[in-house]
């Protein structure tokens, strides 16, 4: 049997960290600012500091100084209370400062935190990532630590690769990162297109090099291919096609192996027969189709609770008698704060969440399977203190483990059922349902710390959602989710697809299709640059027909378009009449002209019924009205109107 006691050792290490008796280590950092260390601690934590503090001379006083000037003192702060305390606490801090934490945490070699902060990103701060992607991708691959960055972003640019190989700094990307994209068989990119991209890179690490080639010497040659040494190996030469083998690769030829350049030349005159060369398989280019209609999974985004826990909230945020089909499930979950990542202070809840409507509280208790939580229709209002009055807010207890079956309790006092808590109680109270009946609570700042938190059977809602000895508990994590209408969504993608337009890059044509909305919904046409077809430049009689097949495609294209925004239409309209919905209509400028895409939609759709509902949503605007928004409002039983969601935002391309 062993007995650990690692808070308490954790607690007297930072006691160490604070004494500054016998420290013989000073680090300083940005402007200036110095700490004090123990040398054996910070050499037995960090194979960064054994390395540094071994070739450091002491001073007089038998002390080492370590100057980082390009470390923020807020950041090293935290990275020597992990050192010592092996603890890292970071509230309500962007994105940006847990990126530098890690990037600084891998300049020190200490693996379990940058690995952990790692993974924090990749699965929380996603998008975060996307939108600073240039930043991400080229800080990553110095010293080849974050693997699971790498693959992050790879994956991204496989799909996507003119984030990198169309930028400006192209020639600045690492030879790692490079050759990381090269070995992929899924780069999106025609071969051809991708030998055009690695000569551009290996000049550009050879600034010396001649502009013009017709001026290049047997060692300028020679130089190029010792700088794309690693890359060449990697080119799927035989996948390219001979009208770029003969204009492309043949002006560097002296790059290539003898053998490989022989090789080429035979397959391209006599593909049946041997090669000696190495031929790799071509890369998977998928072919881009039009966008099909389809019912996904909803993704809950939770460490705690599960699609099937979804689609049981879900039926009865509805009423419904029996739980949604997972396939079926009307409402996507958006994550906007786990305790985990935001932090568990009470505050904080009151912070993020104010101003936002139709939401869950997801919360998983510390010491035992259950999972608690509650819904609130109406707003989070941080700035008064008073009652949210509904019939519709509840309060519940998911199966889990060993609990086999959930507990649903509704709200039965419609004027006490959520309370916006005061001010002054923010820093104690989080989400309040009911007078006592449901709450979360610290009196340490952190609901993970203590068990004032507590369920209560008073009478303002049904029944008791726990069957523990005791109402008060902690809790181990909590979410809070705000519920978005999925029919309404589909609509919005839908509309995103109308308007934007759509990108085609396939074998036989290279076109972009623009959807302009000031062009009543016609197709706008440029850029039509077809590989293949060459002959189109020159004066031929093939090119009218050409142009005829394209126009055909671009019809067909536009009708499936229309199609897809028409059939979305159909089911968020059949959907709000049998729930009795009603629309409201929001007059302002004019910006659209919603008759006209009815118009557009019902010219392509077949089945009579859906004219008519067409018909009936045509009769409620006449051609002189134009419209920003339209809203989805549903009147509950008591008049009390909640605006469910946004159809259409405002948009403009």
């Amino acid at each position: 049997m062993s007995f650990k006691f690692f808070d308490k050792l954790s607690q007297n290490f930072i006691e160490l960290l604070n004494d500054k008796d016998d420290y013989n280590v000073i680090v300083e950092v940005e402007n200036e600012k110095s700490f004090t260390a123990h040398s054996n601690v910070l050499k037995c934590r960090s194979p960064y500091f054994r390395k540094e503090l071994e070739n450091i001379i002491p001073n007089e006083n038998n002390i080492k100084k370590i100057t980082k000037p390009n470390i923020s003192e807020v950041i090293f702060d935290i990275i020597l209370k992990y050192i010592y305390g092996g603890i890292v606490n970071f509230e309500n801090v962007e994105t940006r400062f847990i990126f530098n934490l890690m990037m600084t945490s891998n300049e020190f070699e200490i693996e379990e935190l940058t690995k952990k902060l790692e993974n924090l990103l990749i699965e929380t701060k996603s998008s975060w990532l996307k939108s600073h992607f240039s930043l991400v991708y080229r800080s990553i691959f110095n010293g080849n630590n974050f693997k699971n960055l790498e693959k992050f972003c790879n994956d991204i640019i496989a799909k996507y690769p003119n984030l990198i190989f169309d930028a400006e700094d192209l020639t600045s990307l690492q030879e790692s990162a490079l050759v990381s994209l090269l070995k992929r068989d899924d780069l999106q990119l025609e071969e051809g297109i991708i030998w055009e991209y690695i000569i551009k890179w290996g000049i550009g690490q050879n600034s010396a090099l001649p502009g013009d080639l017709k001026e290049w010497s047997t060692e300028n040659f020679t130089t190029l291919k010792t700088t794309l040494q690693q890359c060449l190996p990697l080119i799927r030469y035989f996948h390219i096609s001979s009208t770029d083998i003969w204009k492309k690769v043949k002006p560097y030829k002296k790059i290539l192996d003898e053998q490989l350049w022989e090789d080429l030349n035979q397959y391209f005159m006599a593909p049946d027969e041997p090669v000696e060369s190495i031929i790799l398989p071509p890369r998977s280019i998928l072919i881009q189709e039009l966008p099909t209609r389809t019912t996904e999974l909803i993704k809950p985004s939770s460490t705690i609770i599960t699609f099937e826990h979804v689609a049981e909230i879900s039926s009865w945020i509805d009423r419904k008698s029996s739980t949604y089909s997972l396939k079926n499930t009307p409402y996507e979950f958006q994550l906007i704060l786990r305790g985990s990542i935001n932090g568990f202070a009470p505050q904080t809840f009151w912070d993020i969440c104010n101003g936002q409507v139709s939401t869950v509280v997801i919360m998983k208790v510390k010491g035992t399977e259950e999972i608690l939580g509650g819904y609130n229709p109406l707003i989070w209002d941080a700035n008064t203190n008073s009652w949210g009055k509904t019939n519709d807010s509840f309060i519940f207890s998911l199966k889990n483990g060993n609990i086999q079956n959930s507990i649903l309790s509704r709200v039965k006092t419609r004027d006490f059922a959520i309370l916006n808590v005061h001010k002054n109680d923010q820093k104690q109270y989080g989400p309040y349902f009911g007078n006592n009946s449901f709450y979360m609570r610290s009196h340490s700042s952190n609901f993970t710390l203590d068990n004032y938190s507590e369920c209560n059977s008073n009478g303002y809602y049904e029944k008791a959602i726990r069957t523990a000895a005791t109402n008060n508990f902690s809790i181990v994590d909590y979410e809070v989710f705000k519920i978005a209408y999925a029919p309404l969504l589909e609509i919005y993608r839908a509309y995103d697809n109308l308007f934007k337009g759509m990108i085609l890059d396939s074998d036989t044509t290279r076109s972009k299709i623009n959807l302009p909305w000031y062009q009543s919904y016609k197709f706008k046409y440029y850029n039509f640059l077809p590989d293949q077809w060459e002959f189109l430049e020159e004066e031929n009689d093939e090119a009218e027909e050409v142009d005829e097949v394209m126009d055909q495609l671009k019809v067909e294209i536009y009708e499936d378009i229309c199609k897809e925004v028409a059939s979305c239409w159909v089911k968020m309209v059949t959907e709000v009449f049998d729930e009795r919905l009603y629309f409201n209509l929001k007059i302002l400028k004019k910006n659209w002209r919603w008759l006209e895409i009815m118009e557009e939609c019902r010219n392509f759709v077949m089945k009579e019924d859906i004219f008519n509902i067409f018909n009936r949503l045509a009769s409620m605007i006449s051609v002189d009205i134009y419209t920003e928004n339209w809203f989805v409002e549903k009147k509950n039983n008591d008049g009390d109107v909640n605006i469910k969601g946004s159809v259409f935002q405002k948009k403009r391309y």
